[in-house]
């Protein structure tokens, strides 16, 4: 498979550099030579100096033999320009644009996808938003996504100190569950991934990652330990594009929002955009302002300003003043593993969000969805079975599978399981697998391409 990837930020390094570590042939298109540079000393990919919006260097990079098309640059403008040409060149491959305002997806919604032929266009403060409303719902979650458009969840929970459950087995824990449906796909203990087995035995600060259906879901958490509630008094920290964008979502619940933003021009905007939230102008790193707000009566904290640094101050800052629970907006990556460290609770990104949304239409076979865990390490895939696979007709303990993937679930039609070795997947089921990063080619060919059974 070739792709073509116009953008060597932070969004293109890490797909390039994730898609070139599965053996994909990638070449990508940058102004910048020294992200180039950068990229070319982590990952094995072709590099291409100038810009992707010149069609000359669209075929330079072989276009018309590519099967997908990113165009994931910071600027708007050039990625449509780049999907504009694209189009003309190769219309028949996948093209996935990265836009962020408003005014080009709004006025008249679904005219890009039409006239540029695009399969899909990525707005990370978007994707951000969904994923921050998820954690809201599920507040003793540290990650939640949906799979198998939306009865599935998958979230992940850290074992705590004092924890009924440390020290048990998984065997142990299915014996005390009763049958309630989950399971449990991955295990990072200290950064470092396990696909488990029966066997293994869960530790104090182990970070799971169950699935389980939505319906069950309430039950699931309180197995394990998780009975916060959803919070009712949130302080959004942060007035810009994904502020202003949370808040309208958060304003058809019944909760109370507070916005806080140190621009009075902005905060003069923003009180004539939203009309349940109250609008106040300060800053977050104001030790004084934050008291005088309750903060320690806050159930919850985002820290969304366009700063990183800001946004660490100030949740470290409402932490020390009391704050229950926090999520801080980090957009550089380098930052994450810091964040976490220093106990700023949920990390959010929006260029992870935004590689999340794009991994999926860069895998073979009928993959339906597709989302990175925790530091990238694995993935969870969500594909059609196709009838000549070898997973298809027989039970899953007799299955060859790869030993760092686990099938998590099976969707036929309207009915949903949760995977054991007794099931038996069936052509056009639709299969939810986990896999480390390194057995992903070994599962894309699986989900793919029919292999002769022995």
């Amino acid at each position: 498979m070739k792709l073509i990837i116009v953008g060597a930020g932070e969004v293109g390094f890490h797909i390039a550099h994730r898609l070139s570590q599965e053996n994909k042939e990638v070449v990508v298109i940058d102004k910048n030579p020294e992200a180039l540079k950068r990229l070319m000393e982590f990952s094995d990919v072709q590099t291409l100096e100038g810009s992707g919006s010149d069609p000359r260097m669209l075929l330079a990079a072989g276009i018309e033999d590519a099967q997908t098309f990113l165009a994931v640059t910071d600027a708007d403008e050039t990625n449509l320009i780049a999907s504009f040409y694209a189009n003309l060149l190769a219309p028949q491959i996948k093209k996935l644009a990265r836009i962020r305002h408003e005014a080009y997806t709004q006025f008249r919604p679904g005219l890009l996808e039409k006239h540029l032929n695009l399969d899909k266009i990525i707005n990370p403060d978007e994707e951000l938003v969904h994923t921050i409303e998820r954690l809201i719902a599920v507040p003793d979650a540290e990650d939640v996504r949906e799979l198998a458009e939306g009865r599935l969840q998958l979230m992940a929970i850290r074992v705590p100190s004092g924890s009924p459950l440390r020290g048990k087995s998984l065997m142990d824990l299915g014996r005390m569950a009763e049958g309630l449906p989950y399971i449990i796909g991955a295990i990072f203990r200290d950064e470092t991934l396990i696909v488990p087995t029966g066997k293994d035995v869960l530790n104090v600060g182990d970070l799971l990652y169950v699935v389980t259906d939505k319906d069950r879901m309430g039950r699931v958490l309180a197995f394990f330990g998780c009975r916060g509630k959803p919070p009712e008094n949130i302080l959004i920290i942060g007035g810009g594009d994904i502020g202003l964008r949370l808040a309208r979502r958060l304003e058809h619940r019944t909760l109370h929002v507070r916005l806080l933003e140190k621009d009075r021009n902005r905060c003069d905007a923003l009180s004539e955009m939203l009309d349940k939230t109250i609008v106040l102008h300060g800053d977050g790193t104001d030790q004084t302002i934050l008291m005088e707000e309750n903060i320690a009566q806050m159930d919850l904290v985002l820290s969304l300003t366009g700063d990183e640094e800001t946004n660490i101050l100030c949740s470290l800052l409402s932490q020390r003043l009391g704050a229950r629970r926090l999520i801080t907006r980090i957009s550089k990556f380098a930052y994450m593993p810091i964040a976490q460290a220093i106990g700023l609770g949920r990390v959010v990104n929006p260029r992870l969000s935004a590689i999340n949304s794009i991994l999926q239409y860069v895998r073979r076979g009928k993959i339906l969805s597709a989302v990175s865990l925790k530091g990238e390490e694995a993935e969870v895939l969500e594909a059609e079975a196709i009838a000549d696979s070898p997973m298809v007709g027989r039970p899953l303990r007799d299955v060859k599978f790869p030993k760092a993937a686990l099938v998590l679930a099976v969707v036929r039609g309207e009915k949903l399981a949760i995977a054991t070795g007794q099931t038996v997947i069936e052509p056009g089921d639709r299969v939810v697998v986990l896999c480390a990063r390194k057995a992903v080619p070994q599962v894309e060919k699986h989900l793919s391409v029919p292999v002769r059974r022995s």
